[in-house]
């Protein structure tokens, strides 16, 4: 019998360890490893966690991690120069700017400078404008790794009838198209559908990303459905007791009636970085000309 749990931790490791070897023969053509800049402004402490993990990663995958930590009160102007000399460095293949940035700065503006073809985050428009149209672009990572974990599972996703709970540009709507791309039939909802819990029992696929915690009941997944929580809310406990991350999902009760769910932890966020790392290895091949065997990584 299948195992319920979707193990996101031990697919991200395998991944990680195809990207590291893709990683060495392309070093090995086009005498230079893959690159990715990581810009953080400030020191938001998740922040911190993600950057110091993400350099980690790209070390480990065999690639050239390039790291630039400016002060909070850096100003717009100074931040739009450095990603302009990042689109000019041959040496990097993928720009991150690690958000949220302090409130003082532009956000969209700074993610409109990135080139397109080395925004590894799939954050600009143009980006988006390719998944939507069916155009080659890069895609947001997290639903990217939703993609990969659902069809590890289930295989062909023709047909199946899909919600995804949240519209945001990083996750929902970028989630969607995918699925919409693999010929699911795919339905938008968010806090505000109404009848939400009957919208998600009709669901064979369900993948939650609307940032509240265990919001979607275990009553509300259709029996034999794959569930995908993208969520990790902190929840606060006693003094002295650490504090607990949970899902989107209640995954004591989803799990009763899911063929498959992810967990909060060991889910969906390991395949985030492995994804940014796929998504730099395809920026440097495409850069350089060569072609990548098994693209599909």
């Amino acid at each position: 019998m299948t195992e319920k749990r979707i193990d996101g931790k031990a697919f991200a490791a395998r991944l990680r360890e195809r990207i590291g070897e893709r990683a060495g023969e392309f070093a090995a053509k086009a005498g230079r490893q893959p690159g990715l800049a990581v810009v953080q402004v400030g020191e938001d402490p998740a922040s911190q966690v993600y950057v110091r993990n993400k350099h980690k990663a790209t070390v480990d995958a065999g690639m050239e991690s390039f790291e630039y930590k400016l002060p909070a009160d850096t100003s717009q102007d100074a931040l739009l120069d450095l990603v302009e000399q990042l689109n000019l460095d041959n040496a990097v293949d993928g720009i991150l700017v690690q958000l949220p940035l302090p409130n003082h700065l532009d956000e969209q503006s700074v993610i409109a400078a990135i080139a397109p073809d080395k925004d590894v985050d799939g954050f600009h428009v143009v980006n988006a404008g390719r998944l939507a149209t069916g155009g080659e672009g890069f895609v947001p990572c997290t639903p990217y790794g939703c993609i990969m974990l659902l069809k590890d599972r289930l295989g062909d996703l023709s047909g199946k009838d899909a919600v995804v709970i949240g519209r945001s540009n990083i996750v929902g709507k970028p989630m969607a198209q995918l699925l919409l791309n693999e010929n699911a039939t795919v339905t938008i909802a968010h806090s505000r559908t109404k009848d939400l819990p009957d919208v998600v029992r009709r669901a064979d696929i369900v993948v939650a990303a609307v940032g509240r915690a265990e919001m979607v009941k275990g009553d509300w997944v259709k029996p034999g459905a794959v569930v995908i929580d993208v969520g990790i809310n902190r929840i606060e406990r006693g003094e002295g007791q650490k504090a607990k991350l949970v899902g989107d999902v209640d995954y004591a009760g989803a799990e009763e009636r899911a063929a498959a769910i992810t967990p909060v932890p060991g889910g969906v966020g390991p395949m985030t970085i492995a994804v940014l790392l796929r998504n730099t290895l395809v920026a440097a091949h495409r850069r350089e000309g060569i072609t990548l065997a098994g693209d599909g990584l």
